[in-house]
């Protein structure tokens, strides 16, 4: 595997930092590696990418994985996770947290008994938790950065295809199969990397992040029989937990179908909430196509990044504001952009079109009727 110029430069700020993590993992015979609650693809990926690396790499050491396991990813994806004993933190040991933007996140607290802590994330870097933090919020996902960073200490270590095809997966998954717009040059070059080692694509990660159940179908159907549209161009559904339990799903799953609005013309930002009693709140996950959505996100206890990012409210009375603050935001990009929506009525549906200002009502209808 190469390690080329634009993968030196992307990372080359830390680069300090990038060696001084490699001299604490030959340091610590005994590390940890924790991502964050609920994990998705990217927290798996570079969490057990990283471990896998760590114990092909240095097999003398003790090297152990932290974190609650998921619903559908578990086992069909990624391993069980260990059950690691509260003795074994009352020694020295060293913590690589990945993928978790901020600590109130971490999927294990027994991180805090650690003699080190090193942060490796791409969220914006709002808290700097780690004795050692290094934060790349530009990058499409933590895996790819992890990958840099390993790459970065040279051919002389192991890079196995099962470590490759976890790090590929947290790839697929936080770059949205390489359509968000967060994918980059440096995204594709270490996902060429990886495949270099020689696993399967299909077989070894397609297939199984992808695989369905027709269980699954009625989730979808439910979703689509329900979803709503606000005024200008917000798209959202909601899972009381009795609809969770009708569909067969758990919370971890409600953001499942989020993305299916995402090319969906007159929408501009797309959202799933789902109950979750056991924390007490509903979760809310919001994406977008242009528009900066992370600064709602954090006036409802959350953040993330531009198009992609998650939070929380109390109850369903908190939902009405939420989605007239996305709303605004839609209003100030179109406002800004000089553009402005019309709407289409059906039987079955009201729809949003966007048209630049002065446009005339047949190149209005050209957007709809191509022929027009």
């Amino acid at each position: 595997m190469n390690y080329s110029k634009l993968l030196k430069n992307t990372v080359k700020s830390s680069s300090k930092d990038i060696c001084q993590i490699l001299k604490l993992i030959k340091k610590y015979d005994r590390i940890v590696v924790f991502r964050h609650q609920m994990p998705d693809f990217d927290a798996f990926g570079s969490q057990l990418g990283l471990a896998t690396w760590l114990k092909d790499n240095f097999p003398s050491k003790e090297i152990h994985v932290v974190g609650e396991n998921h619903v559908s990813f578990t086992p069909r994806l990624y391993p069980e996770m260990e059950i690691v004993e509260d003795s074994f933190f009352e020694n020295k040991f060293l913590a690589i947290v990945c993928d978790t933007g901020n600590s109130k996140r971490i999927s294990d607290e027994r991180y805090k008994k650690a003699d080190y802590i090193v942060k490796i994330d791409h969220h914006p870097n709002k808290e700097p938790y780690g004795n050692i933090n290094v934060v790349f919020d530009q990058l499409a996902s933590c895996s790819e950065l992890v990958v840099n960073i390993l790459l970065s200490y040279g051919k002389k270590y192991i890079f196995s295809k099962l470590a490759a095809s976890y790090f590929y997966s947290g790839i697929v998954g936080d770059s949205g199969r390489f359509l968000y717009n967060s994918t980059s040059s440096h995204t594709f070059e270490i996902a060429n990397e990886l495949i270099t080692t020689g696993f399967n694509l299909s077989k070894d990660v397609y297939q199984k992040m992808y695989l369905k159940q027709i269980d699954d179908l009625k989730v979808t159907a439910y979703v689509l029989s329900h979803f709503k549209v606000s005024k200008h161009g917000v798209s959202y559904y909601v899972l009381p937990i009795d609809i969770q339990e009708k569909l067969k799903i758990t919370p971890e799953r409600g953001k499942e179908n989020v993305n299916m609005f995402s090319n969906i013309q007159g929408i501009e930002i797309w959202c799933s909430i789902t109950e979750n009693p056991q924390l007490g709140v509903w979760k809310v996950s919001i994406r977008s196509k242009e528009i900066a959505v992370n600064g709602v996100a954090e006036k409802y206890n959350g953040g993330g990044h531009d198009n992609a990012s998650g939070c929380e409210i109390k109850d369903l009375s908190e939902l009405p504001q939420l989605i007239k603050d996305l709303d605004n935001l839609i209003k100030s990009a179109y406002k800004l952009l000089n553009l402005s929506s019309f709407f289409t009525v059906g039987e079955d549906e009201v729809r949003a079109w966007t048209f630049a200002n002065g446009m005339k009502a047949p190149d209005c209808a050209g957007i709809i009727h191509s022929d027009f």
